[in-house]
């Protein structure tokens, strides 16, 4: 089955941490992140139990046949992708200066979620949508091609170690298939405080035929988050990329 048929409510493959061997057992997967721990704090939970419910899709709702995010968002607008919001800095202040846009927000943090949820609240921006399932998996399987209007990867895992870059973000094949994703002319705005990872980034995506772009000024649209704080305390430079999807 091509990825235009999962896109649009085909027969799904598993998710991660849903793959099982013959005999039962969990598959071994190489993902781009690891889930922490899972307690909120006061203020999250308030958050959570003010806004989950409207806010939040469940991950098992992305199974059901006829999975539709018009149905999640109330509407059809440009849809904008976050992969790897945190905690919602950067969603927040985003999606307040898009309301004609339905922001997706893709992060397995759920604590992270429900401080987002107090965040997007507190700035009136009520186009966005929290879901915990894989970025990758979602974005193969139930984003069609040319579907995406802006993409926002800001501050994802270095993997800083070199047995561990496998698990990186911005590698060819993950490129490829979100470059796919993108509408002819979106963008892909990237951040990181890990020069390596910069130059990784620029490597990958000079490489990738439906890419056009590089290194550029700080986006002043992106709010200073506390990834981006931590990253200045120990006097690293943050690099800010934006690459367009040409064809």
């Amino acid at each position: 089955m091509n990825d235009e048929q999962h896109a649009t409510g085909g027969v799904r493959p598993a998710r991660p941490h849903h793959k099982l061997t013959q005999d039962g057992r969990r598959v071994r997967e190489v993902l781009t992140y690891t889930r922490r721990g899972s307690r909120f704090t006061p203020k999250q939970q308030a958050a959570w139990d003010a806004h989950a419910d409207a806010w939040v899709i469940p991950e098992d709702a992305v199974d059901q046949p006829g999975f539709d995010w018009a149905e999640w968002f109330g509407r059809e607008a440009p849809l904008v992708v976050e992969i790897g919001g945190g905690v919602g800095e950067a969603t927040a202040a985003l999606a307040a200066s898009r309301p004609e846009c339905n922001v997706l927000a893709l992060e397995v943090w759920r604590p992270g979620v429900a401080e987002g949820l107090g965040r997007v609240a507190d700035a009136g921006a009520d186009n966005v949508r929290f879901c915990s399932v894989d970025a990758l998996w979602t974005v193969e399987n139930l984003l069609p091609e040319a579907s995406i209007t802006e993409l926002w990867t800001f501050f994802p895992d270095p993997w800083h170690k070199k047995r561990h870059h496998k698990r990186r973000l911005v590698t060819p094949p993950n490129a490829r298939l979100l470059a796919s994703r993108l509408v002819p002319g979106a963008t892909w705005r990237l951040a990181t405080d890990w020069a390596e990872y910069a130059e990784q980034m620029v490597e990958v995506l000079d490489a990738e035929p439906l890419m056009e772009g590089g290194v550029v000024e700080r986006w002043d649209e992106r709010p200073v988050t506390k990834f981006e704080r931590k990253g200045l305390a120990k006097g690293r430079t943050i690099t800010d990329l934006a690459y367009r999807r040409v064809t």
